[in-house]
């Protein structure tokens, strides 16, 4: 994972969660060789939709989450909030600076 060592160092625990089933998940982290739990939102998506970033897609209308990151301090307040429609570079650095400014 790009920036983990620094992750680490800002003693950010990071976490995955996806809305697809947990054997899809296994797979997929494997398939990647992710350093991080990806959890699984399945079927009910309801972290997803509490944190507002559910999202249909196709012409089906399948339930999606939108790429997202949060930065969540120990007391479980939302401190930063990236939304992105099409993920080509992590919000790292931007993550980074938030994380410096917790209190």
């Amino acid at each position: 994972m790009v920036g983990q060592k620094k992750f680490q160092q800002f003693n950010i625990q990071v976490l995955g969660i996806s809305g697809n089933n947990t054997f899809s998940n296994k797979t997929f982290a494997a398939s990647l060789e992710l350093t991080f739990p990806l959890l699984s939102d399945f079927p009910n998506l309801t972290t997803i939709r509490a944190y507002g970033v559910m999202q249909r897609l196709g012409k089906t209308g399948n339930l999606h989450a939108k790429q997202a990151w949060f930065l969540i301090d120990k007391q479980g307040v939302v401190r930063g909030r990236w939304v992105v429609d099409n993920v080509t570079q992590f919000p790292n650095d931007e993550i980074f600076r938030a994380a410096e400014n917790l209190p």
